[in-house]
């Protein structure tokens, strides 16, 4: 499948600043199963320097900076991606203990950074409540596929999604008891209850299709950025749940950042210099690119 994307982000600001500085990953991953191409990077006024990078998890980050007063920002990415369905699980699913103490084990599961994910990170605290209610999949001997899977599907049934009641900052502990957010909480709710019990998990941002196929559901998520998880599984690699929808992520699904959680893989940050506050709002747009039907009268007879 392709798409086109688009994501706008604008901020008003009180007070009119000076010069900002902002740090964007907006730009779509490269893997076997997703290919970005025709990734355009502007901004409202139009920015005065931008470099491009690669982060510490080998994320696409641009580096811009705005001079001049300006009490509006608008920054807007456009690209093509296009996507196939990711490879089935081919290997065997281990026992969910064997990936725990393969990762406690393997030093080179240290030099590649997968043992790095069963650690403590800004948006995700490890807490006793966390590894007691993820325990719940992960009785003895159970595959640690299927476990998270089923984790995914009791985060899916116990919690409610509601767009207003969480913020960036809300503890992860307050969404646990209010059993209440959006897609940014649940990953991080999954993934600390998966590392509450030893086990590697990372965050994901990207997009979702906004408009779904003739008879198919509206995904929750699809009008800003999505977040879901990945879990590391041994020999299969890493494999992508989406609490939020209760799914294993496919070809509408648009994977742009992976990091610890949130604070490694916000789409825009930035300093100003300048005071007083300011509103933000984001439109995201994903479209897909419908490949017109071949003409019958076109084909040669014989």
């Amino acid at each position: 499948m392709r798409y086109t994307i688009s994501h706008k982000t604008v901020y008003e600001y009180n007070n009119a600043v000076s010069v900002s500085h902002h740090v964007i990953r907006l730009k779509p991953r490269e893997f076997a199963f997703q290919h970005c191409s025709n990734f355009q990077l502007s901004s409202e006024p139009v920015f005065a320097v931008m470099n491009a990078h690669e982060d510490y998890f080998g994320n696409s980050v641009n580096f811009i900076t705005i001079e001049g007063a300006h009490r509006q920002l608008a920054v807007t990415s456009r690209c093509e991606v296009g996507v196939t369905p990711r490879t089935s699980l081919q290997q065997e699913d281990p026992p969910w203990e064997h990936v725990r103490e393969l990762c406690r084990q393997d030093i080179g599961l240290y030099r590649d950074g997968t043992s790095e994910f069963v650690f403590s990170s800004p948006f995700v605290a490890l807490a006793p409540d966390f590894a007691e209610y993820g325990g719940v999949s992960f009785p003895p001997g159970r595959p640690v596929l299927e476990a998270g899977i089923d984790l995914m599907h009791r985060i899916h049934q116990d919690f409610q999604f509601d767009a207003h009641a969480t913020t960036v900052a809300t503890p992860l502990e307050q969404v646990f008891q209010q059993r209440s957010g959006v897609c940014q909480d649940f990953a991080h709710l999954q993934i600390a209850c998966l590392r509450a019990l030893r086990l590697p998990a990372r965050y994901v941002s990207g997009y979702l299709e906004t408009t779904p196929p003739p008879g198919q559901a509206r995904l929750l998520g699809a009008d800003a950025s999505h977040a879901w998880v990945q879990l590391w599984c041994g020999d299969a690699g890493w494999i992508d749940l989406d609490p939020t929808n209760d799914l294993l992520p496919g070809e509408r699904h648009i994977t742009v950042a992976l990091g610890r959680d949130f604070a490694d893989v916000s789409p825009l940050r930035g300093v100003l210099v300048g005071s007083g506050s300011h509103h933000l709002s984001v439109a995201v747009d994903v479209t897909p690119i419908r490949e017109p039907k071949p003409d019958p009268s076109s084909y040669a007879n014989g």
